[in-house]
């Protein structure tokens, strides 16, 4: 895990802007879950209050079509553990792309298939993930599917029949150490190869992010993802399993990559992510997305983020371009919480 510090209470009068990237990842609140239910208290840094949040679905009105993209919703009341603070949210929900309005996909599922896989919380469980994905299938979209273990391979070419994706899934067993960096390399080639110009080109990775074969750095796997977005190739990861799960790299990739990171503890889980809120994982309706908030010192005179440690980002990064930061998909939402304290309180 790679926690950050409890962001600190900051004096409007000092700074009264408050800038972050968005954050749609969920994967914080299912790996928390995981660890409660086995009666067990998780890591500090595995926690991310953002992703507990936004983990959950709010009544925030839809927009009306893509003109206005993003819905704002704001309100405020007594913060439950101190009568003496307002909290403060601020909801944003994107455009619903209609059905029958949703570009083609080419989505390639990348599969860890090595030894450390071999456990009825991975590799089955990815099975019973990616076939509720298969379900999915529109007829202009198409799905490959590429495994890694000592070695990469294609055993998937590109189809729309579900039924060949579920049996390819079916066919993998787990074994062998983890050449994580070439089966990214060689899922990227595939979704190069079948690229669709003004559609879904994604690679979704499924592991317990174990690399120990070839490219293994954060380094060496983050610019690999950085090409391939840049190229218009972007990446969801999804983490499965526990005892060597190397969460940092899961959600920090998956950041590069343009995409979102969620961890997939159950079948109920993998229902959720990559059934109910497919078209929100899948289809980008807004890249680098980011928040800026200005307080204004005659109403409050501290504040304090809750939570998006690890997306902060300077005043002068907001409208820098260069700046990557997250997108939204179609239909998502991000909610944000403010603790403030009033100029006449305490």
């Amino acid at each position: 895990y790679d926690g950050e510090t409890v962001a600190s209470i900051m004096a409007v009068a000092d700074q009264p802007v408050s800038t972050f990237s968005v954050d749609v990842d969920t994967g914080s609140y299912a790996n928390t879950r995981r660890f409660l239910t086995q009666g067990q208290m998780p890591p500090v840094s595995a926690v991310r209050t953002e992703e507990m949040i936004n983990y959950f679905r709010y009544d925030y009105p839809t927009p009306a079509d893509r003109s206005k993209p993003f819905g704002i919703t704001t309100d405020m009341s007594t913060t439950p553990w101190n009568p003496e603070t307002r909290l403060l949210r601020i909801g944003i929900k994107g455009f619903d792309i209609p059905h029958a309005e949703r570009p083609p996909s080419n989505l390639v599922f990348l599969v860890d298939v090595s030894g450390s896989m071999y456990s009825p919380d991975k590799l089955e469980l990815v099975k019973t993930s990616l076939s509720m994905l298969a379900d999915r299938l529109g007829p202009k979209d198409k799905v490959s599917i590429v495994v890694y273990a000592g070695a990469a391979g294609i055993v998937l070419e590109p189809t729309n029949t579900a039924k060949y994706v579920k049996q390819a899934l079916n066919c993998l067993t787990a074994g062998g150490s983890t050449a994580g960096g070439q089966g990214m390399e060689l899922a990227y080639a595939t979704a190069k190869a079948n690229f669709i110009k003004g559609g879904v080109n994604r690679v979704i990775m499924a592991t317990d992010g174990d690399f120990n074969v070839g490219i293994s750095s954060d380094e060496g796997i983050e610019a690999i993802v950085k090409k391939n977005r840049e190229a218009g190739i972007t990446l969801t990861t999804l983490g499965f399993g526990q005892g060597n799960y190397n969460e940092a790299m899961m959600e920090h990739v998956a950041d590069v990559g343009n995409g979102n990171y969620s961890y997939i503890d159950s079948a109920m889980e993998a229902q959720k992510v990559l059934d109910e809120e497919m078209e929100s994982t899948i289809f980008t309706i807004a890249k680098d997305v980011k928040i800026q908030i200005e307080f204004n010192p005659q109403a409050i005179k501290q504040y304090r983020l809750i939570g998006y440690e690890n997306r902060m980002l300077a005043e002068e990064d907001f409208d820098n371009d260069k700046v990557d930061a997250g997108d939204i998909g179609s239909g998502h939402q991000v909610t944000a919480l403010y603790e403030v304290v009033p100029t006449n309180a305490k």
